[in-house]
């Protein structure tokens, strides 16, 4: 992506969150988060990503409200850039959000669980804590090396240059 696309993109994504946080009346269109846009290099085209907080029927109810809603929006896209073509927006839910919020659930279940194990409570049916154990038997048996570095004292992270003249 180019540095004018990604500069259109984020003047799009800021047009798009403000045009759906102030102007839309539609009741469908509620708890909405644009997160980023990918637009095709040409500039006709833009994929807006949002996340919306709720259940499934909720979110394709909104998804159908912005859907409604577009040719509005991409006239606020025109009258607020200069582009030789407004571009045709796409609305796609992005699963990430949802995602991150299930694994932050599934992290603080299994914190609350190691804290109750901890505690002296004891946990019926949990691994956490013994798969913690088995971890820490692992980094006891590196024997002194750094978890970062290969035998020879090299480094371990692939996108790193070697230093001007090592063997690779």
């Amino acid at each position: 992506m180019s540095r004018r696309t990604a500069k259109v993109s984020e003047a799009i994504r800021e047009i798009v969150s403000t045009t759906i946080l102030f102007d839309l009346k539609d009741p469908r269109v509620k708890n909405v988060t644009v997160l980023w846009v990918d637009s095709a290099p040409d500039l006709r085209s833009a994929r807006v990503f949002i996340s919306v907080r709720g259940e499934p029927k909720e979110q394709a109810l909104t998804l159908h409200g912005l859907n409604s809603a577009r040719g509005y929006v991409q006239s606020q896209i025109a009258d607020k850039l200069d582009l030789r073509y407004t571009p045709i927006l796409q609305f796609v839910l992005d699963p990430g959000a949802r995602q991150a919020a299930e694994i932050s659930s599934l992290l603080r279940s299994a914190m609350e669980q190691t804290n109750r194990s901890s505690a002296g409570e004891e946990v019926v049916g949990s691994d956490v804590a013994a798969e913690a154990d088995g971890d820490v038997e692992e980094a006891e048996d590196l024997e002194g090396e750094e978890a970062g570095e290969l035998p020879g004292g090299r480094d371990a992270n692939p996108l790193e240059a070697p230093p001007h003249g090592a063997p690779q």
